[in-house]
Formats: structure tokens, C-alpha cells, sequence
């Protein structure tokens, strides 16, 4: 397709996590689970072609759940590979176009005749594995449906884009990206290639994260260089989804897609929410797109002069219950002057991964790996996870609901006792 690099076998990795990556924090993981590495990895080895199945599960083990949407609609799904040959690939200049993997999340209609997805293929989970020295694991089944059609709306659905965290996916949000679709939302979760730590493209390559590690707490060149090349991505994301709303097919392979998708997504409402490098994305964004109306930063360090300088576009601010003090000055400078709708929430008993499906998943683990209780609240803190995940999806769509629908409901206002969790830090 595009030239490659030469790939290399990724080595097993077990390092510590930390703020800036689905795996780098104060704590240490066991068996590289939620590693960040530590030098960028190989930088495209070519597995078997991806299949549609779940991973393969290790005999007698448990299968991981997910909880499901809490929303009345069924929902569907499907991944569709963009390439962007306006510019090449950020972090491996020999690959002469941007290539991306974005994911729909969205109301259905029949679902009947359409597979439940997996949570994700068979070829990411292996490599996702490989490189984090996992065994196979026993993955989510989602309630989402593979391929089905849209459900009709009349001026269709509103729009809501996802950007992953520094070495993470696209799949770390599918907690909420499920749950908004079943609520009436259109979620594209994206994945910036080599900026996420595993990316499967449709003929079979595997993309590692190239995105040098962070040095220090701190802006350097390099982060300056991740977000502004993550909000290109978004940008063109956006004109890719005014081609499918159109009645386009800007897959690269020109796949077939689900029935409905003309006319279903109402772009004049379209949001943005993100974790950890991903929200400063997300705030990064609503500085420089006039396209996005409205965008969640869910804890994450706002590392350019964008970010910081706010907009007149709402946005959330939802973070762990101890910000690091670099990250709670970046907040704190953004509040001073972002000059739209803004809110400042902290999750009592949470920690940076607890804004992830790690929540979920990490307590499963525990038992599969068998880790203990202190390991998974070096990860997650001490909230329980199901319980962290049903609080963020009322606090995600509620935001959303009012400045996308204009639904204005009472949980913003202030705290509420069905979420005591919850602290109004502003």
C-alpha cells in the first residue's frame, strides 16, 4: 500500500506508568499491563490479516465483561481506514500520507442479523498482547452490532469524536463511546497511528507508537508536535465525516458500509471529549475548529498555548481526585481564561486510569493474573469500577445533552447526592 518501515519484532515490556500514557502513573503494573514503553517500538510488523472474532482465550479462563449501555437504544458499530495524502505520517516521515483508523459508534435499527462485536480483533489483540507480555485473554463481547444499520432520525444523530491518550487506543473508551450511542449519539473514536501503542490496519499491519517518550512534566517540542498533529487529525476526520454524511466512501478500501449512514449524522452538533493527551487534544481543538461545538477533557494535562487558552466553546474539566501539580496549574491557567461555558470536576478515589475501560477491566485482571487488591488500586484507585464508569457516563452525556441538545438538566448545577463522588472543584 505505502512504503514501510522495515518492522522489527517488539520486545516484552514491563515499566512503570505514567500521566502522559494509558500506562505510565505513579504506580507500577505487573507484566507490562498498562506499560508505557520506554523507547518507541519497532515500527510496523505484519501479522496475520485481522479477523472479526474475539481473542482467543486461555483455556478455562474468565471471560471479561464489559457493563452495558444504559441507554434504550440498540446500538451498532463499524471501522473504516482513512488515509490523508495532504501530509505524511507525523512520527515515520519514510510513510508519504497520514493514515488513520476510526470507529463508529451509533443508534441501530434491526440488529437481529448483525453479530455482537468483539471488543477488538483477534490481530490487535494478539499484537496488544505480545507487547505487553499478556497471556491470551478471554475478551469483551460488546452489546454493539457488527455492520447493522443505522436507525432513522430526521435531521440525524448529534456527533460526538474521541482521541485516546499518549499510547493508548481507540477501544480504551468504549465504555462510553457504547453508552453514548445508545443514548442517541454518533461517536467516532480515533486512532492516531503511531501515536497509539497498537493499530491494526485492514490489510494486516501493525502500527507501534513511534511518539519519542516523555522526559519530563513539562512541555518540550515534541508534545507540542503530538497534539498539533492529533488536531490535524481531527480536522480531517471531520471533512471525512461530511463525505459520509454526504453519501461517500472514504475508506481506503472502499468497504461496504452500513445501510443508513447518508444523512445520519447532524454535524452542526458535533463534540469532542478525550483522555489524558487525548483531552488536551479535545481542548486544543475547540481553540483552533469552528466545527466542534462543545468537548470533555477527561484528566488530562493541557500541554500547548491552545489548550490553555480556552475558547468560547464549553468545556469540562474531569479529573482524578489528586491532579499532579503540573496539570492542576495548566487547569488553573485555562479557567483563568477560557471565556465560554466551563466546569471543574474531581472523582473522589480515582486515579488516571480510572477514566479508561481499565476501570472495569483492572479488577477482572486481578483475578485472571492472579494479582492482588492492592494491585488493582495502584492502577484504578479505591472506587470500584463499575461504579466509576456508571458515574463518568452521566457526567459525559449530561454535558453533551446540554450543550448538543440543549437538554438542560439539573446534575451540572451542582453536587448531587446520587453522585457523592463527585467534587465541584470551580
Amino acid at each position: 500500500m505505502f512504503p514501510r518501515v522495515p518492522a522489527q519484532r517488539p520486545a516484552p515490556l514491563a515499566t512503570s506508568i505514567g500521566r502522559r500514557t494509558v500506562l505510565l502513573s505513579a504506580c507500577a503494573l505487573p507484566v507490562g499491563l498498562l506499560a508505557a514503553r520506554t523507547v518507541p517500538a519497532s515500527a510496523r510488523a505484519r501479522p496475520a490479516p485481522a479477523s472479526l472474532l474475539s481473542a482467543t482465550a486461555t483455556a478455562g479462563s474468565s471471560r471479561l465483561t464489559l457493563p452495558e449501555p444504559t441507554g434504550h437504544l440498540p446500538t451498532g458499530t463499524v471501522s473504516v481506514h482513512l488515509v490523508d495524502r495532504s501530509r505524511p505520517d507525523p512520527w515515520v516521515p519514510s510513510i508519504p500520507f497520514r493514515e488513520l483508523m476510526i470507529q463508529l459508534w451509533y443508534p441501530a435499527g434491526a440488529v437481529d442479523d448483525y453479530p455482537r462485536a468483539p471488543y477488538i480483533t483477534a490481530a490487535t489483540a494478539r499484537a496488544y498482547e505480545q507487547l505487553m507480555s499478556l497471556p491470551d485473554l478471554n475478551l469483551p463481547i460488546l452489546a454493539t452490532h457488527l455492520g447493522a444499520p443505522l436507525r432513522p432520525r430526521p435531521g440525524g444523530w448529534p456527533v460526538v469524536l474521541y482521541s485516546h491518550g499518549l499510547g493508548g487506543e481507540r477501544w480504551e473508551a468504549t465504555c462510553l463511546a457504547e453508552d453514548l450511542a445508545s443514548r442517541g449519539y454518533v461517536v467516532v473514536t480515533i486512532d492516531h497511528v503511531h501515536d497509539a501503542d497498537v493499530v491494526v490496519l485492514p490489510d494486516g499491519t501493525v502500527a507501534y507508537c513511534e511518539v519519542p517518550a516523555p522526559t519530563a512534566d513539562a512541555p518540550t517540542p515534541t508534545q507540542t508536535k503530538e497534539i498539533v498533529s492529533r488536531v490535524a487529525d481531527v480536522s480531517f476526520v471531520l471533512d471525512q465525516l461530511a463525505v459520509l454524511n454526504g453519501g461517500g466512501n472514504p475508506g481506503h478500501e472502499h468497504q461496504s458500509l452500513p445501510h443508513g449512514l447518508r444523512g445520519a449524522l447532524d454535524l452542526r452538533r458535533t463534540g469532542m471529549f478525550g483522555f489524558s493527551d487525548g483531552g488536551s487534544t479535545t481542548a486544543h481543538a475547540l481553540h483552533v475548529e469552528p466545527r466542534l461545538t462543545a468537548g470533555v477533557n477527561l484528566d488530562g494535562t493541557l500541554w500547548t498555548p491552545q489548550a490553555v487558552a480556552g475558547s468560547r466553546r464549553p468545556l469540562l474539566l474531569f479529573g482524578e481526585q489528586n491532579l499532579d501539580s503540573f496539570e492542576e496549574q495548566t487547569w488553573t491557567e485555562f479557567w483563568a481564561r477560557q471565556r465560554g461555558p466551563k466546569l471543574w470536576l474531581n472523582l473522589q478515589d480515582s486515579k488516571h486510569l480510572t477514566f479508561t475501560d481499565f476501570a472495569a477491566l483492572v479488577p477482572q485482571l486481578a483475578s485472571i493474573l492472579g494479582q492482588s487488591q492492592t494491585w488493582v488500586t495502584e492502577g484504578i484507585g479505591t472506587i470500584d469500577g463499575l461504579r466509576a464508569v456508571a458515574v463518568e457516563r452521566a457526567y459525559v452525556a449530561a454535558w453533551f445533552d446540554r450543550y448538543l441538545r440543549h437538554h438542560d438538566g439539573t446534575l451540572l448545577n451542582g453536587p448531587s447526592p446520587a453522585y457523592p463522588e463527585v467534587v465541584f472543584a470551580h
